[in-house]
Order: structure tokens, then C-alpha cells, then sequence
């Protein structure tokens, strides 16, 4: 599947769309902010960048220019009210850029993106429901951790077991959860600004969200830092960097005990 991150404000029309687009590609959501664009751009490396302007009145708009001059290869396709499109449409460059006017229906969005992305769109709903197959045996892991080699790293010792989502904060760990629910966090216990202690108490804050398993992963392994960890009482802990296969091992055993 191809791989598209969808910008924009969490808001109901952000839902739908991505609800839709996640039945053909792989979409990982990202805020407006162009500090976390870029870090998940380096991260996700997508084919296609989907930005919705509604509500986004406020929006970086360094974010166009950013795309513009450092990803030009990456296709961008925006989805706003004629008002909205209006406001940003300054900001485009032609050939890189592509506009639809809400309201527009989801066929329309699905042309647009397949022609952005050079794909038949017969052959993608076939893919899509082969792969849906597939994924509905998976187990949803969630990565968070503000290293993006680190989130390459473990995707790509989860991917062919998991269907594995990322999040470079505490914050984007929380929208991704409200976005799909995963089966199990792999949460990073050394970032900055939100901590891993802090979003696991964000986690346990929701009576629905209690009972996902979080593993801490940790780079400092020492007695006081590993006993700080523990007192959280999280479902497991591994040291960074984590072992292929003792990472698979150590899911399996509490996925299943689950």
C-alpha cells in the first residue's frame, strides 16, 4: 500500500477522511505544525501528502513553502471549503499541488489522490481488500518515541507480525488513539517535554483506554531508573535499543496473555 500522511486539525471532516483513505493506504495523521511535519515526513517518508484546511484558518503556512523547497518530489493534495482554498492557494506551486473544493464526495477524493499517485483505482480497491484480509488478523501496535531512527527501527521489526502505527510525542500518541485504538503501546520513557510517565497517566486518565498494555522502552539502564519505570506498574519494559527477537517474543507473551 501506498503511504499517505494526512495534515490537518482533528476534527470531524479529518475523521472521515482518514476513516475512508485508511480502507486503500497506509495514513498516518499529523498535526499542522511544521516542526512535526518535517519530523514525520523523515519518518514516514509518504507518497502523498493530504492537507485538509478546514477549520485551519490558523494553519502554518510555512509548512507550503517547506514542501515546496525541500519536498518537491512529494505530490500534495488539499481539501478545503472555496474560502479556505482561496486563503492558502497563494502558497501552491502549481505542478506539486492540487486543490479540491468541499463539499466533495469521497469517489472524487479517491480520483484525485489515485491520479496524484499515478495508480488505477480498480487495482487499489482489489489491493485493499486482499491486504484488509491481512490486517484484520493483525494486532495494532502503537510506537512512540521522539527518535525517528529509533520508530523506523522498530516498524521495520514489527511490520511483517503487526500492523504498527507511529507517534513522535505523547500528545500524537493520544490523537493516534483516538484515531484507531491499538492493541498494545510500545511507549518511550526518556522524551522531552511530555515524558512517557506523563502519557501513561494520560492513557490511564481514560477509563476506555486502561486496559491497553504499554511497555516502556528505556536507554538508561540502571537500578534507580529501572525501579522509577517499574513503580508505574507498566505491562512490560525493554532497554534501547531492543532485540528483534526478544521484542516479537515479549509482545507475543502479552498480547496473549491478554
Amino acid at each position: 500500500m501506498k503511504k499517505i500522511l494526512l495534515i490537518g486539525k482533528l476534527n470531524t471532516v479529518v475523521n472521515e477522511t482518514n476513516h475512508f483513505l485508511s480502507q486503500y493506504f497506509h495514513v498516518q495523521l499529523c498535526s499542522e505544525n511544521a516542526g512535526v511535519l518535517e519530523g514525520m515526513l523523515k519518518i514516514v517518508n509518504p507518497d502523498l501528502v493530504v492537507i485538509s484546511l478546514i477549520g485551519a484558518y490558523d494553519i502554518d503556512t510555512s509548512i507550503f513553502f517547506m514542501l515546496s523547497d525541500r519536498y518537491a518530489q512529494i505530490p500534495v493534495l488539499t481539501i478545503g471549503t472555496k474560502e479556505e482554498s482561496d486563503r492558502f492557494f497563494k502558497y501552491y506551486q502549481e505542478e506539486q499541488f492540487e486543490n479540491l473544493i468541499r463539499p466533495v464526495e469521497n469517489t472524487v477524493i479517491m480520483e484525485a489522490v489515485c491520479r496524484r499517485l499515478g495508480l488505477d483505482e480498480d487495482k487499489v480497491a482489489r489491493e485493499a481488500q486482499e491486504e484488509g484480509k491481512s490486517h484484520d488478523e493483525k494486532k495494532r501496535i502503537l510506537v512512540v518515541d521522539d527518535n525517528g531512527t529509533a520508530l523506523r527501527t522498530i516498524k521495520a521489526m514489527l511490520e511483517d507480525t503487526y500492523e504498527v502505527t507511529l507517534a513522535i510525542s505523547g500528545a500524537q500518541a493520544m490523537t493516534s488513539i483516538g484515531k484507531k485504538r491499538p492493541d498494545l503501546i510500545l511507549l518511550d520513557y526518556e522524551m522531552p517535554v511530555c515524558d512517557g510517565r506523563m502519557t501513561l497517566e494520560m492513557i490511564r486518565a481514560d477509563e476506555d483506554l486502561t486496559s491497553i498494555p504499554v511497555v516502556f522502552l528505556t536507554a538508561i539502564n540502571d537500578r534507580q531508573n529501572i525501579e522509577a519505570v517499574l513503580k508505574l506498574k507498566p505491562a512490560g519494559y525493554m532497554l534501547k535499543p531492543p532485540v528483534k527477537e526478544k521484542l516479537l517474543a515479549e509482545l507475543e507473551k502479552i498480547l496473549n496473555a491478554g
